[in-house]
């Protein structure tokens, strides 16, 4: 057994009698991003041109400037300040964005202003609609791109010009794709601010999906789109607005209308922009290339193909008005590729066995980049020299975040692993420290706070390392045997155990274990952050191979002595309350209990961006599904079964869970259900903590 790293959060005072505090279940919920959060600080902007950056004090009211050498700060403005020069008011000194070396963007209610940090001046750029959303900035012109219901506004001072005005089934200014393919948001504006690019989708082939909104007097219904798996999808376009003439040309897919638009990006000098488009099958790529003024399509650069699956997260990042980098998974890992602006591969400019995630920026023929490194539970910072592709790590250890000075020339370091909550440092662009800005103590110091260690454990397939954390009480006794609670999330796109502050645990984990309970994760096949293989091994089978992996966490852990095998429970949610729900259909007598929260429980009710992905239609993969579908195992079940569900879910809508109690009913099996009314696919807010009483109370009294 390789354990990597062996982590103890607590704190031994010298003093006879000192007692430490106990952990409440409603703080472990509600304070660990609050009164339990390392000290740190807030919202660094570096400040275009200077070797200085700004940050907000402890209070927020009060935008401070430091600089790379020295300890002392300066105070630049304050609340009140801000108040005097735009007549609004503010809760803390919002700095969106720095435009040069004195002024800055911020934004109050429905109001933007240029800021004038040296003369304490304010320009008022845009005064947007109440019902304005998705508002993004133009940091070129000061103008606002908006949407109001399903159409696209730009806010040029007190002048509304509306871009777009086509009927309710079609949307434009939105994230499109159900935002998967790194997909964020739906506007952007060019270069120059000459142009605005706006993602539209005719959802007039999607099926209604009915919501109920018991707010009203009657309760009344709330229809959305929903894109089921095989049924029809929306069509994409992009549209490409000139604030000069006001037209607008349009953008639609080179092959079947339910192809995707996705990783729009501007070229340099806005004369061209790039789209990949994804066919609906999800295994064939092409980047395009399209003429601004016309939206005609130059020339398709390059295409990329896959027998499982191709997906782009990332645009072209150009270096040069003739060299972009591209992202791409097809060595197996995430490296960059440079290309002529005309499509040609001039080289792979990384080739590493780890995960490169983002590109950062660039200067003087140096690439700035984060990734996984050697380690892939941790979050490091890279550079490399385009033309020799020579590559040095900046940062080691933990997980970083980092800032960079607009020329590059150093970074603002934030980071943490299991043993350290937060430090920070101004290093040079070597990564070497110049300062040390902070270092946090543990706000958890004393408090009862057990013990947290990780290591790796082989998969299902008996040779790939998988990574785990397990937790144990303050008061550990090896001679005695504890129940385990399993928190499981299982599925792609997620990780779970990192080498950070609490190890990526949630603090209400450290309160269960306080319980007298250890409280286990495993990160198995289908996960982030391991490359291509490691994930796409789920492919067609979503949950067969995520099982395999869990159950060797299950052997891993009745393999110690301290483990209580004969009770074991199970908790996780969406994908996580898919897998608790077949751990406990389909490993029915290895778990007491299990808490399964916004569980898929059949793929063909998933959207189709993300399920179609992972197990292509359900016409091209009837065995696939059938193995999965839940409703097909209900008969098994013995243990205790709670599943929950928000009724407002419009990620995994509850037809999963509904349709899943109704087969249990069928069956004759008895099982339990507990609904949090007007909640969304995740339970926030206050109600969390209700929802984590409920959890763990019933893991607690069903667990024998």
């Amino acid at each position: 057994m390789n354990r990597i790293i062996v982590a103890a959060w607590i704190v031994f005072s010298g003093f006879t009698g000192f007692t430490q505090k106990e952990l409440t279940l409603k703080d472990a919920v509600m304070q660990q991003y609050g009164r339990f959060y390392p000290d740190r600080t807030v919202m660094v902007e570096w400040i275009p041109g200077t070797k200085t950056y700004s940050y907000l004090s402890a209070d927020y009211q009060t935008l401070k400037m430091g600089n790379v050498k020295k300890s002392a700060s300066t105070d630049l403005l304050n609340t009140g300040d801000m108040a005097k020069m735009t007549g609004e008011t503010f809760n803390y000194v919002n700095v969106m964005e720095w435009k040069d070396e004195n002024h800055f963007y911020t934004s109050a209610g429905n109001k933007y202003f240029l800021i004038n940090a040296a003369t304490k001046t304010a320009d008022q750029l845009a005064v947007m609609p109440e019902n304005a959303e998705n508002a993004k900035l133009c940091s070129v012109n000061g103008k606002v791109g908006y949407t109001i219901d399903n159409n696209f506004y730009i806010q040029d001072g007190e002048k509304q010009i509306q871009v777009t005005n086509l009927g309710d089934q079609i949307v434009s200014g939105k994230a499109i794709a159900r935002s998967e393919f790194g997909i964020t948001d739906g506007i952007f504006w060019s270069t120059t601010g000459k142009y605005v690019a706006f993602y539209q989708k005719d959802e007039s082939n999607v099926a209604d999906y009915p919501l109920l909104d018991i707010t009203t007097r009657t309760g009344s219904l709330n229809s959305i789109k929903y894109p089921m798996a095989g049924q029809g999808s929306e069509k994409s376009a992009v549209g490409i607005y000139d604030l000069e003439t006001g037209k607008t040309v349009y953008v639609k897919p080179t092959g079947d209308p339910e192809d995707y638009l996705t990783n729009f990006g501007w070229g340099p000098k806005d004369e061209f922009f790039y789209i990949a488009e994804v066919n609906r099958d999800q295994n064939h790529m092409k980047l395009n290339k399209y003429k601004t003024s016309t939206g005609e399509l130059v020339k398709t650069l390059f295409e990329e193909k896959n027998d499982k699956w191709v997906e782009p997260e990332h645009p072209v990042y150009f270096i040069s008005d003739n060299e972009f980098i591209w992202l791409s998974e097809r060595d197996g890992f995430m490296n960059m590729y440079l290309y002529s602006a005309e499509g040609e591969m001039k080289k792979q400019l990384t080739s590493n066995k780890w995960v490169t995630q983002e590109i950062v920026g660039h200067n003087a023929g140096v690439v700035y980049f984060v990734g996984t490194g050697e380690l892939p539970t941790e979050t490091q910072y890279f550079k490399v020299e385009v033309a020799t592709g020579k590559q040095t790590q900046l940062t080691k250890g933990g997980t970083h975040h980092a800032s960079f000075a607009s020329d590059f020339s150093y970074m603002f370091d934030s980071w943490s692993d299991v043993n350290t909550p937060n430090v920070e440092a101004i290093c040079d662009n070597n990564g070497k420290q110049v300062r040390e800005v902070l270092k946090a103590d543990n706000k958890l110091a004393d408090y009862k706070i057990g013990t947290a260690e990780y290591g790796t454990i082989k998969a299902g397939d008996g040779k790939t390392d998988l990574y785990y954390r397990l937790i144990k009480p303050s008061d550990f006794d090896a001679s005695k045997k504890y129940p385990v609670l399993i928190y499981v999330y299982g599925g792609p796109h997620a990780q779970l155990v990192t080498n950070s502050w609490y190890g990526g645990a949630s603090l209400w984990m450290q309160w269960m274990a306080e319980q007298g309970y250890l409280v286990y994760t495993v990160d198995g096949r289908g996960s982030d952050n391991r490359g291509f293989e490691f994930e796409s091994v789920i492919h067609r089978q979503l949950g067969t191979v995520e099982m395999e992996d869990q159950m060797k966490g299950v052997e891993y852990l009745k393999s110690l002595p301290y483990v209580d095998g004969e009770r074991l429970a199970v908790h996780g949610w969406s994908f996580g309350g898919f897998m608790t729900t077949s751990l406990m259909l389909r490993q029915d007598d290895v778990f007491n209990v299990g808490v399964a929260g916004g569980p898929v429980t059949d793929w063909q009710y998933y959207e189709i961006m993300y399920g179609e992905r992972y197990m292509d239609r359900p016409e091209q993969n009837e065995k696939g599904y059938a193995d999965n579908r839940l409703m097909n195992y209900v008969e098994n079940l013995k243990g205790k079964l709670l599943l929950i569900h928000g009724t407002v879910d419009d990620v995994v809508v509850m037809q999963h869970n509904l349709a899943l109690v109704k087969a249990f009913v069928d069956a004759g099996v008895q099982m339990d259900f507990f609904p949090y009314p007007m909640h969304p696919h995740n339970v926030r807010g206050k109600d969390r903590v209700h929802l984590m009483e409920k959890v763990l109370t019933y893991i607690i009294e069903n667990n024998n």
